[in-house]
């Protein structure tokens, strides 16, 4: 072994991913920034954006928090939480929603509307 191999610690990757991850960032930010100057409205504009800012947010995760290579338990450990606070807030939503509907029959009856 060479004194110039014993001293590299860890993995090299090559600076290619990293400008491609840049080109794609930037790619990402014009059509966010293209929505608000093309004047989208309504669902479809928060819709874009939201969109756009999870994909760059992903790809930041992935690539410059390095986590494209981790172990999968590690994974499990960062992603899997948000993914379960996604779940019971949609559960939360339909209890929301069968709640609310409840209520207007129940004080239908009591009002006699």
């Amino acid at each position: 072994m060479t004194e110039a191999t014993k001293h590299v610690e860890g993995q090299q990757h090559p600076i290619g991913i990293y400008i491609k991850i840049w080109g794609w960032l930037f790619v990402l930010s014009a059509c966010s920034y293209m929505v608000d100057y093309l004047h989208v409205q309504g669902y479809l504009r928060w819709t874009l954006i939201l969109t756009f800012m999870v994909l760059k947010a992903g790809l930041i995760v992935a690539v410059f928090m390095h986590m494209l290579w981790e172990r999968l338990a590690l994974l499990y450990a960062i992603i899997l939480p948000p993914v379960l606070v996604l779940v019971f807030v949609a559960i939360m939503y339909y209890e929301s929603i069968y709640t609310f509907v409840t209520r207007q029959l129940f004080f239908s009856v009591l009002t006699g509307a």
